[in-house]
């Protein structure tokens, strides 16, 4: 059994939008993405899947973000007219 062609399924997303049923719009435009990508079957429950936010992709963005402990206090730096007095000369 086949289900609606993409074409009948970009109809009926173009239709929800001009209602303003905005997540009947995404739910079918996920669908044809998934049509698009070689699934077999579109009636697939997508509401669970998350879109991938703009910016999210890039330099760093795979590096964690490290938390400090609470009362963490950052330390002193050392005085930079003392820099290299402690090495005995000779």
């Amino acid at each position: 059994m086949t289900g609606p062609s993409i074409e009948d399924l970009r109809r009926q997303m173009e239709a929800a939008a001009e209602r303003l049923d905005f997540e009947e719009a995404k739910r079918l435009r996920d669908r044809i993405n998934l049509l698009r990508g070689g699934a077999a079957d579109a009636h697939v429950d997508t509401s669970g899947l998350t879109r991938q936010q703009p910016g999210t992709m890039g330099l760093g963005t795979s590096q964690s973000r490290p938390e400090r402990p609470e009362g963490w206090v950052p330390p002193k730096k050392p005085d930079p007219m003392t820099k290299g007095r402690g090495r005995r000369q000779g």
